[in-house]
């Protein structure tokens, strides 16, 4: 899978890369979500609501995810880690839920991806991890990169 530096895919009890999900400065926000509980869309937004602590005025559907995730203004904290445990399990029966999901992730990664500043690279906003069973983790891969390539050329 194309890596990118906002998203992290690992096994579960994987080691996390810290070094590439922690600023140096700043307070930061760990969301931990649960992808076994998100059977259907309104337990993902309500698994959302929960986790990240989301504004009163969250409209529970796909858009309103995705504009609070695009604007963190409402998160008191300099940057955010998302970890979305057993992520292969979220909206299993429903792939295109699913990919609606991954979707929305990894647009909301990329608009907080890392950015260049005179004084070197900064880390962005907000960092996404998936964990789930060692086995899983090429399917994984492969659904996010599928889903990467297909934001890359929308």
């Amino acid at each position: 899978m194309h890596t990118v530096p906002w998203l992290q895919v690992v096994a579960k009890q994987g080691a996390l890369p810290v070094d590439l999900l922690l600023p140096v400065t700043g307070r930061t926000y760990v969301a931990r979500l649960d992808g076994r509980e998100m059977r259907d869309m309104d337990a993902v937004f309500q698994e959302f609501y929960d986790g990240l602590r989301l504004p009163d005025y969250f409209g529970w559907n796909w858009n309103a995810l995705s504009d609070c995730l695009r604007d963190l203004k409402w998160l008191s904290a300099d940057h955010c880690v998302l970890i979305l445990e057993a992520a292969d399990e979220a909206l299993s029966g429903d792939p295109f839920e699913q990919r609606l999901l991954f979707n929305t992730l990894l647009r909301a990664g990329q608009a907080w991806s890392y950015t260049q500043r005179p004084e070197g690279i900064e880390l962005g906003r907000l960092v996404v991890v998936m964990s789930c069973d060692a086995a899983a983790v090429p399917s994984l891969q492969g659904r996010l990169q599928s889903c990467l390539e297909e934001t890359a050329s929308s």
